[in-house]
């Protein structure tokens, strides 16, 4: 059967004190919603459907360009009332899978579990978990091991309150049963909404077998509802992906310490010290080794590079056997060839860096092409920004930039030149020669250098 997939976001989040939707709050550097809608495209839906209500716009223009079917539920009655608004953009046939924008962390892995247990349009799926403190769930009602019923917290009789199997929210169900059962929900109970839930009650009247499916963690379905819960779930979704990275040959010295904001490629033998971040898409070749405190974004480090210590690595590639830090910082655009060397308060910017070139110390290098072997001096900036346009550096192989250079752009550098400390570098230099260009040095009889004046 076909599948569609409906995602419930339209809660206000109130207890978030957010001006940011429930949705919209980040964990792992993406909103809620976001996990979600992956989830649901990993499962083939080629165009999940949000129902959404408060915050609608912003929720909208944050997935602007995305194939995705928007509903509003412009007044919140309950789950069940927030897919009958989708019933519309429903199919006749197929079944229909129903997930929540809270519950980010839901796996592929358990949901295909519970779309195989709705092979036909005769039964419905059911995601279950058991829990120690069943506290605020819906319960489960069996009658001999069959499920019969759910009955909200709030409903529940004393005994059917000591029931520890809960329900998570999560169905999938055939939409011809849908399309049929929807339209006669009541909101007879003491919240006075539509629940979804009732449909259970509804496929045991009618005859239809109800498969409970258990999630493999009970974390996959735990709902955000405070920050407190968001941040519980952020440390939890981490130390997830450290010890998958660790099951696949990475060494995390302090897997409580690292924290996961993408898609992560590596080679092996990788080594991540504590308070590591890695965001966007990062590719670490073997041996690659990094420092406390980096930050990784949209990169790519070749193999046996270091990254020494709370360097700074953003949208840049970096070649193999390359020594880059501490306390460096490469930009986006920044491409440094194998065996570059860039050392403690070095900047980078839309620079190219040929094979073994340095920076050792203290340089901002911006659109940039420094040739193989190159040597920059402690203190040398090329001044690329003229106040209006940007214009390049070029410097060839083997030249040695001296230190506290300027290098006012644009403007060459011939191959092996050398340029003296303290030059101010404006016109061009051929190669090999030497290029010093200082004032000269003058003294100043009597000079006075200015006082503080004394307070009264």
């Amino acid at each position: 059967m076909s599948l569609q997939v409906v995602i419930l976001a339209a809660g206000k989040g109130t207890r978030m004190r957010s001006s940011l939707p429930k949705v919209m709050q980040p964990l792992a550097s993406r909103p809620l919603l976001a996990h979600v809608i992956a989830a649901a495209r990993r499962l083939g839906a080629e165009r999940p459907i949000v129902v959404y209500g408060h915050g609608g716009d912003v929720v909208q223009q944050a997935f602007a360009g995305q194939a995705l079917d928007w509903v509003l539920q412009a007044e919140q009655k309950g789950t069940g009332h927030a897919v009958q608004v989708a019933l519309p953009v429903l199919a006749p046939a197929g079944r229909t899978l129903i997930l929540y924008g809270d519950v980010p962390l839901i796996s592929v892995a358990t949901l295909q579990r519970l779309i195989d247990a709705v092979p036909d349009e005769n039964s419905l799926g059911l995601l279950t978990v058991h829990l120690p403190d069943p506290s605020g769930y819906g319960r489960i009602v069996r009658d001999h091991g069959r499920v019969v019923r759910i009955v909200e917290q709030k409903d529940a009789s004393d005994s059917e309150k000591t029931i520890t199997e809960c329900n998570t929210g999560i169905l999938c169900v055939p939409n011809r049963l849908l399309h049929a059962w929807l339209p006669a929900l009541k909101n007879e109970n003491a919240q006075g909404e539509y629940y979804l839930t009732d449909l259970i009650g509804m496929a045991t009247s009618h005859g239809v077998p109800v498969t409970a499916v258990h999630p493999d963690t009970v974390w996959e379905v735990e709902g955000v509802n405070d920050k407190l819960q968001l941040a519980t779930l952020e440390r939890v979704w981490q130390r997830h992906q450290a010890e998958q990275l660790m099951r696949a040959g990475v060494t995390v010295l302090d897997p409580a310490r690292l924290d996961v904001r993408g898609e992560i490629s590596h080679g092996m033998d990788v080594q991540l010290d504590a308070g590591v971040i890695l965001e966007g898409r990062v590719v670490l070749g073997d041996n690659v080794r990094v420092g406390a405190g980096c930050i990784l974004k949209d990169c790519e480090i070749g193999a046996g590079t270091e990254i020494k210590p709370y360097s700074l690595v953003d949208s840049a590639v970096v070649g193999g056997n390359a020594q880059i830090g501490p306390f460096a910082r490469l930009r986006p655009g920044s491409k440094l060839a194998d065996e570059v060397h860039i050392g403690n308060f070095v900047e980078t910017k839309a620079t190219v860096m040929g094979v073994g070139a340095k920076a050792n110390h203290l340089a901002y290098l911006g659109d940039s092409e420094i040739g193989a072997r190159v040597n920059i001096g402690a203190g040398t900036i090329t001044c690329n920004y003229d106040g209006a346009n940007k214009h390049k550096t070029v410097i060839g192989d083997d030249a040695f930039i001296g230190t506290n250079n300027s290098l006012v752009a644009p403007v060459s550098i011939g191959a092996g030149a050398t340029t003296g400390a303290g030059s101010t570098i404006s016109k061009d230099v051929p190669a090999g020669v030497l290029a010093v260009a200082r004032a000269v040095q003058k003294v100043i009889e009597g000079w006075q250098r200015p006082r503080k004046t004394p307070k009264a």
